[in-house]
């Protein structure tokens, strides 16, 4: 099916506003808003019983303190896990969210969305098909459509097969010749790529065959600037507030 044209803001908050709050918690959702940003992007994965959780990590000891992988864990364990006193003694509390619950969420707070599918391993199909079947059952209608990215490209595919109305963009830490190829299979309008190592003849090739390029993770102002001048259509960025000033959005 033909998708409509994707459009993106400026600017999209990393795991919310990661520089301020715990990433890819309901507090960095809300920070994200509160410093300017209208998307966040997100990491998505399932617990060991099957539920959508929001982390990007496959180990739970990072941000949320429990050395065992998400996979071998039950939600009913990971919603109780204190996933903000690591950043600071006031997010003390912050659990680990649910995708469903980051979804309600994002409509209080009138946030679009860049959901990364990051699936545990040997999980790509099944992480693509619950992924597009929670937006489908629970997405609110005021809400931009989503933009699904991956660095799996078979979750991709699975996600174009489940659901080929979500937009797609193919992740890429380093674009190689390939990026196309790739990109054409899983049907992506999108490229989001890793700004530090984009070259402004990739980012010429990529705007030239009608893909939006998206960068992660630029914190710096004057790099923000570069890379828009060279064709970057959204900086996804831990500090929202800072790149928006930064390019006058």
């Amino acid at each position: 099916m033909s998708l409509p044209p994707l459009k993106l803001p400026r600017v999209i908050g990393h795991r919310g506003a990661a520089t301020y709050a715990p990433e890819n918690t309901l507090a960095s959702m809300r920070e994200a808003r509160a410093r300017g940003a209208t998307w966040v992007e997100f990491d998505v994965k399932l617990s060991g019983d099957g539920v959508l959780i929001v982390m990007h990590d496959d180990s739970l000891k990072r941000t949320a303190g429990l050395d065992r992988l998400a996979s071998a864990t039950p939600w009913t364990e990971i919603s109780t896990l204190d996933a903000g006193a690591w950043k600071a003694a006031r997010f003390a509390g912050e659990r680990v969210p649910s995708f469903a619950a980051t979804i309600t969420c994002l409509g209080d707070e009138d946030l679009g969305a860049n959901v990364e599918i990051k699936p545990n391993p040997s999980q790509e199909a099944e992480t693509a098909r619950a992924t597009v079947e929670m937006l489908r059952t629970h997405w609110p209608a005021h809400l931009p459509t989503p933009l699904l990215s991956s660095f799996k490209d078979a979750a991709l595919a699975a996600a174009l097969q489940a659901a080929p109305e979500y937009p797609r963009a193919i992740l890429i830490d380093e674009l190689e010749d390939d990026w196309r190829a790739r990109a054409e299979a899983v049907g992506a309008v999108g490229v989001n790529t890793n700004g530090k190592k984009l070259s402004r003849a990739r980012a010429t090739e990529i705007k030239a065959a009608g893909y939006k390029l998206s960068v992660y993770t630029i914190n710096d102002p004057a790099q923000a600037r570069d890379l828009v001048s060279i064709g970057v259509d959204c900086v996804i960025t831990d500090s929202p507030d800072v790149i928006l000033a930064a390019l006058g959005v």
